[in-house]
């Protein structure tokens, strides 16, 4: 109970002098549940137990996507909400580099006052270890020039699937393509080339459309990263399952598996198989 507000604050002082926390309190935002006494409060600050909250990268997000979330996110300071992705990489002591790719997919504590930039310097740092991980302890032979080229490989196995175990075998495909010289011919990159001009479906137009990141009309891996890949499909872009299948395609049953074929006639058959499928779910195709 208060007795005015020229006693108030005599007996926190009091309080404070008592448990020993005079000028040892941590500024910051505390929880007051109902029931949280005077004392209690006073040895949470001193402690510095402030509210931690949450932000969490997901798997698969493009830069864009990221930045969005990060613009939603309350009570994050928004830092970085004015700078294109180049100032943003400057900011962040990256100048010159592209943003895509470069933020490890994970739940981010923060507390009241940080802002983005605190968030993505983190997220940053926690890619470029895993990323020296990934590639310190690749297989032998890997068609790959630098562990740039294998965060690319890395991020189109994260957008091609959701499923976990079929990460390697997925790599495994783009790996061999990139043996032989055959084009990756992945619909992932070419989403990603055609920017905000993606409507939800890929028409054969866009797949005859020139960008640098059509990897139809392109060999090789596109230029950056097309994704924040995660984890696991580092792992698997950098120890891709071996065999000798060349593509693969969705069961079509929906558990978002997919067929793994050696041969271009078996992957015919394969997706034949899978438009059946696609049709007597009741869908229609373009």
């Amino acid at each position: 109970k208060t007795r005015g507000s020229r006693v108030q604050p005599l007996e926190w002082q009091a309080l404070g002098r008592q448990l020993g926390v005079a000028g040892k309190l941590q500024v910051g935002e505390y929880a007051l549940e109902p029931g949280t006494t005077p004392r209690m409060l006073l040895l949470r600050m001193r402690q510095g137990k402030v509210i931690s909250h949450r932000f969490t990268i997901v798997e698969g997000w493009s830069v864009r996507e990221l930045r969005v979330a990060l613009a939603r996110a309350q009570p994050l300071r928004h830092d970085a909400a004015k700078l294109d992705d180049a100032a943003l990489m400057k900011a962040l002591g990256h100048g010159g580099m592209h943003p895509e790719g470069r933020f490890l997919p994970e739940t981010y504590q923060y507390t009241r006052g940080d802002g983005e930039l605190s968030v993505l310097r983190r997220a940053f740092d926690a890619m470029a270890v895993e990323l020296d991980k990934a590639w310190a302890t690749r297989v032998t032979d890997l068609p790959l020039q630098s562990k740039e080229q294998a965060l690319a490989l890395a991020s189109i196995v994260e957008k091609e699937t959701g499923i976990a175990e079929e990460r390697p075998a997925i790599a495994g495909v783009f790996v061999r393509r990139l043996r032989i010289g055959m084009r990756l011919q992945t619909d992932p990159t070419v989403i990603y080339g055609m920017g905000a001009a993606y409507a939800g479906n890929i028409r054969k137009a866009d797949l005859l459309a020139d960008t640098p990141y059509n990897t139809y009309t392109r060999d090789g891996l596109p230029p950056t990263p097309i994704a924040m890949p995660g984890r696991a499909a580092l792992q698997a872009a950098t120890h891709p399952a071996a065999g000798d299948a060349l593509y693969f395609v969705a069961v079509g049953d929906g558990s978002g598996r997919h067929v793994f074929t050696r041969s271009l006639a078996e992957h015919e058959a394969a997706v034949r198989q899978y438009l059946q499928r696609y049709r007597a779910a009741g869908t229609t195709t373009q």
